[in-house]
């Protein structure tokens, strides 16, 4: 039997008060990814057969996130969530098969709950089953309405609840599974019998059970995971579940993290044993950290590969890799395919883009070192800056081994420094060095004596006039 998968994702997200008409609501990001991408991660497992997504509002930026992972369809017209999954039709009415319709806007599902849903529904011989929860307080959501027999045989919305069924604290999770041909056979009859004129998805219920199809429901364990984000607020407090919920994984897979309440980790990060995180540190993106490294206080990594046994304290990573027994930090700033291998030290308010630094290399502090390559067992002096832009292109820097380059240097790039060359402290360089040559680009010293007396004078004599 084929599986199919519809995600909904067309919806305008008004409560999220922006003024940019291409942001979709589930473009909007939770610890760097956005929210329809967990929906993606989590049916993923699930091997579908086929995967649609429906696009609306901001659709282009939605289709520009999703449309490596699933069909698009567009509803272009936001008249309901029946009306959305008509527009699937001529992509999949003909199909037969199993059905799992979810909202791109609920980032917090398990894959496993989904597959306990998709099993009940075909241990049952369902030809509808309805995700549900038990909330205390379920003012805003679509109440279940069960009959005698505690079937279901309807959901009605709050909009449309009369003042008994707002008491009702069984609520529509947002999830259903179908047989997809009764489900397109069902949607050619609905209409929109509502305050809002709009085609309900959850009409369907009645008319199944009108049909004498058979329709069962499935209790969600954890409420939390159906919550989905309409407003910033609630796009906050799922940060809160999920980051909570990454950081538990973790640390149950031999990670320490000190202080998990000020730990924000992304869902693509992945860190090896005996790393210790500390507080304060944002490490998002399709980040690796290997084993054994101290990452923080106060530290951003993204896309980064951090090898094992380092120390990065205070760093921003992005894009980038670190390898064994380094020490970084603290106010390190990493960023855009840096990668940093073994036994290194980067230092405090040092900033790394597109760098690599090679094994026991070191930059201490106060260095900025962008589209770089520094060699093994070299040195960079505090103060250093590799002058990448020119104002139009980037261009790169190479150091070699075992370089020692003085405090305070401007390497203006391209340049190539070769093995075991020396840069002498204050130089600004803009000519390759062969290997084992000093260079040195500054004016001589001079000394004037007593000429400070005079200058003095001269600023005082101003000062009166």
């Amino acid at each position: 039997m084929k599986l199919f998968a519809i995600i909904l994702a067309a919806g305008k997200g008004t409560r999220m008060k922006s003024l940019d008409d291409n942001v979709s609501k589930v473009s909007y990001p939770l610890l760097g990814r956005p929210l329809v991408g967990y929906m993606l991660e989590a049916l993923k497992p699930i091997n579908c057969d086929r995967k649609v997504t429906i696009v609306g509002f901001g659709g282009e930026t939605t289709k520009s996130i999703v449309e490596a992972h699933s069909e698009i369809v567009w509803q272009r017209e936001l008249k309901g969530t029946g009306h959305a999954i008509m527009q699937v039709a001529p992509l999949l009415e003909n199909e037969e098969g199993t059905t799992l319709i979810v909202s791109g806007d609920t980032p917090l599902f398990r894959t496993e709950t989904l597959q306990k849903l998709l099993g009940q529904h075909q241990s049952q011989k369902s030809d509808l089953t309805i995700l549900t929860a038990l909330l205390d307080n379920p003012a805003g959501y679509g109440r279940i309405i069960r009959d005698a027999k505690g079937e279901v045989t309807a959901i009605i919305e709050q909009a449309d609840a009369t003042i008994e069924q707002e008491k009702i604290k069984e609520i529509n999770a947002g999830v259903y599974v179908f047989d997809n041909r009764k489900l397109f056979d069902h949607l050619k009859h609905l209409k929109p019998f509502n305050k809002q004129g709009e085609y309900y998805l959850t009409d369907l219920i009645a008319m199944f059970k009108q049909s004498g199809d058979r329709v069962s429901s499935h209790i969600v364990d954890d409420f939390k995971e159906t919550l989905g984000i309409n407003d910033r607020v609630q796009l906050a407090e799922a940060t809160k579940i999920m980051r909570r919920r990454i950081n538990t994984q973790l640390m149950k897979s031999g990670v320490t993290i000190e202080d998990p309440d000020n730990t924000y980790i992304g869902p693509d990060v992945v860190i090896g044993q005996d790393t210790t995180i500390k507080p304060g540190c944002y490490i998002m993106g399709t980040t690796i950290i290997g084993n054994g490294n101290t990452i923080g206080p106060d530290t951003t990594l993204e896309n980064m590969k951090v090898g094992h046994h380092n120390t990065i304290i205070k760093s921003y990573l992005t894009d980038s890799s670190i390898g064994d027994h380094n020490k970084v930090g603290p106010f390190t700033h990493m960023r855009g395919h840096t990668e940093v291998e073994s036994n290194t030290r980067v230092g405090n308010f040092v900033e790394m883009k597109s760098a690599t630094m090679h094994n026991h290399a070191k930059a201490a502090h106060l260095t900025y070192l962008g589209d770089a390559e520094i060699g093994e067992e070299t040195n960079i002096g505090c103060g250093t800056i590799t002058a990448n832009y020119d104002g139009k292109n980037k261009w790169k820097t190479i150091i070699g081994k075992r370089v020692f380059v003085g405090s305070g240097t401007t390497i203006i790039a391209p340049v190539n420094i070769g093995d075991d060359a020396f840069i002498a402290a204050g130089s600004t360089i803009n000519h390759d060095v062969p290997s084992d040559d000093m260079a040195i680009a500054r004016a001589r010293q001079e000394n004037k004596p007593g000429f400070a007396m005079e200058i003095r004078k001269r600023i005082a004599e101003k000062s009166i006039k």
